[in-house]
């Protein structure tokens, strides 16, 4: 069975409960839009809908908070890599900046898995 899903920015069609239980998850749909099955008159709250209630929204703000401190944390690893290898004096010095290197690799690629395993957020 269809649906509709009325908001203040329009109307959208979704072929099932389903799809709308992703789109929910997704933020595509907001608790306040309104749902309304085809062949029916009453539109409903998403949040009313106990497929849509018991759906997991992502908190979005830890995630991308703690994404945001460790690629800052890189950028400042990495800027004072890069100085240790440009300006070092001796080869000790420079090797601290190679590994140093290395460990902002490291810090990237983590960030790099994370993101692709997150679900995309909708703004």
């Amino acid at each position: 069975m269809a649906y509709r899903v009325r908001s203040p920015d329009g109307e959208l069609m979704f072929p099932s409960l389903g799809d709308i239980e992703r789109a929910y998850v997704q933020g595509l749909v907001d608790p306040d839009d309104e749902v309304r099955e085809d062949g029916t008159e009453k539109w409903r709250k998403a949040s009313s809908l106990p497929a849509l209630a018991q759906a997991r929204r992502p908190q979005a703000h830890k995630d991308s908070r703690s994404q945001t401190l460790t690629v800052v944390g890189a950028v400042a690893v990495g800027l004072l890599a890069l100085g240790l290898i440009i300006l070092g004096h001796s080869w000790n010095v420079r090797m601290m900046g190679i590994a140093l290197a290395l460990v902002v690799s490291g810090m990237l690629t983590r960030v790099t898995f994370k993101a692709y395993k997150r679900p995309p957020t909708v703004l």
